[in-house]
C-alpha cells in the first residue's frame, strides 16, 4: 500500500530501524515513535514525546494521526483474534 502512495520500497524496508535511518525526516521519525508508543501496551506517550509530536504537527493532524494509529491497532487485533491473514497488499 505504501509503495502505491509514493513511498519507496527502500523506505518501507527501513521501517524496523527508522530511528537511525537517514531516509526518514525528523517529523516522520517522531510520528513513527508516537505510533510505537501508542501500539506498545506496556509503554505510554509521555509528555516529552507528545511535546516533540506537537513541534512537528498541529492539533488537527495529531488527532488524525492518533485516530489512524488506534484504528490500525484495533483492526490488527480484530484480525488476529479471528485468524484473518494478511491480505498481501505489500510484498517485498
Amino acid at each position: 500500500m505504501g509503495s502505491r502512495n509514493g513511498i519507496s520500497t527502500e523506505k518501507i524496508e527501513a521501517l524496523n530501524d527508522y530511528a537511525k535511518s537517514p531516509l526518514f525526516s525528523e517529523a516522520e521519525k517522531v510520528a513513527l515513535e508516537y505510533a510505537d508508543a501508542i501500539t506498545e501496551t506496556h509503554r505510554d506517550v509521555d509528555d516529552e514525546l507528545f511535546a516533540r509530536v506537537q513541534r512537528h504537527y498541529d492539533d488537527d493532524t495529531i488527532a488524525e494521526l492518533t485516530m489512524i494509529i488506534a484504528w490500525e491497532n484495533a483492526s490488527s487485533r480484530f484480525n488476529r483474534a479471528f485468524r484473518i491473514p494478511s491480505q498481501g497488499f505489500w510484498k517485498p
